[in-house]
């Protein structure tokens, strides 16, 4: 659907992005990640025409992306753009408008999408009324309304609640089963694991990390395992010795002994699991011992500290 081909773009003294490249595939959810000043917005405009690459290119569908393929993106971007003086519905319609939608099209969808977000009774307020979160649900309208191809969302849940950013979420997983691609910069890593297929993380400029989301996970926790127990996690530790990279208790026992200790453990690279075992089996009252997948926070943070 778009793949970036080693874009670089800088701004007087300042390196926005340096051979930036990204392949996102037809029909799936994928998340762009950085921390603030990665170049995620850069990327993000010059793939919206915004704004143009000093090298490298962009491609969608096969193609060079033209000002013509913009009709076939949807773009929320973090900064808001409506007009404040403006009635609500009256500025839903001028953005429909300008997606090539007829009024009374327009008008139509309009009324179903404000319905259901709950928002109706605002057709007729001005914007400059609206909280941060409703003229946020208004712009994620405007966004999807003409029915994109490729649907861009730079910090989609940003003033929502929990309540209404899973509204937001459960409709992005909609227009993903019926078919469009979507991609949405976050730093929110616990919706990267619930809604993403991939991922690019950027950081000064620069792609660090890319891939499947699962596989990134399932490398990255390698030799990684949880365990449950009761007994001396101190005299564990000992008996494991230099076979364990590192080990973390993650719960304590309580005086009764009825709750277990939780610990989570990495492995030298060429210990086996099963020797571990059978020392936890002889040092402590084993519960269970799982492989453990590290979490996309934990991978981010590593990842940016790795690469600096």
């Amino acid at each position: 659907m778009l793949k970036v081909d080693k874009v670089s773009k800088s701004f007087s003294n300042h390196q926005a992005l340096t051979d930036v490249s990204m392949d996102v595939p037809q029909g799936g959810i994928y998340g762009l990640l950085g921390p603030n000043g990665a170049g995620k917005t850069t990327l993000i405009r010059i793939i919206n025409h915004i704004t143009a690459p000093d090298s490298g290119q962009v491609f969608f569908d096969g193609h060079p992306l033209t000002q013509k393929d913009i009709v076939n993106i949807g773009y929320l971007p973090e900064e808001r753009g409506l007009y404040k003086k403006m009635k609500v519905g009256e500025q839903a319609v001028f953005f429909a408008r300008l997606k090539g939608m007829s009024k009374s099209d327009a008008v139509r969808e309009l009324k179903k999408w404000f319905e259901k977000f709950d928002i109706s009774s605002w057709w007729d307020r001005k914007i400059e009324e609206l909280s941060k979160g409703m003229a946020q649900k208004v712009q994620f309208i405007v966004t999807v309304l003409h029915e994109p191809r490729l649907l861009i969302f730079d910090e989609p849940f940003s003033g929502f609640d929990p309540i209404n950013a899973n509204v937001l979420k459960e409709e992005m997983l909609r227009l993903k089963e019926q078919g469009a691609t979507l991609i949405f910069s976050t730093h929110n890593m616990s919706s990267v694991e619930t809604l993403c297929d991939n991922i690019t993380l950027i950081n000064k400029s620069r792609n660090i990390l890319s891939g499947n989301v699962e596989r990134i996970r399932r490398e990255h926790g390698k030799g990684r395992f949880s365990m449950a127990f009761h007994g001396d996690y101190n005299q564990l530790l000992q008996n494991l010795g230099e076979r364990i990279v590192f080990s973390e208790l993650k719960s304590l026992e309580t005086p009764d002994g009825l709750v277990p200790n939780n610990a989570v453990i990495k492995l030298q690279y060429d210990v086996s699991f099963k020797e571990v075992i059978d020392i936890a089996n002889n040092t402590v009252e084993l519960e269970s011992f799982n492989r453990a997948l590290p979490s996309m926070d934990e991978i981010f943070i590593n990842a940016v500290k790795e690469s600096e």
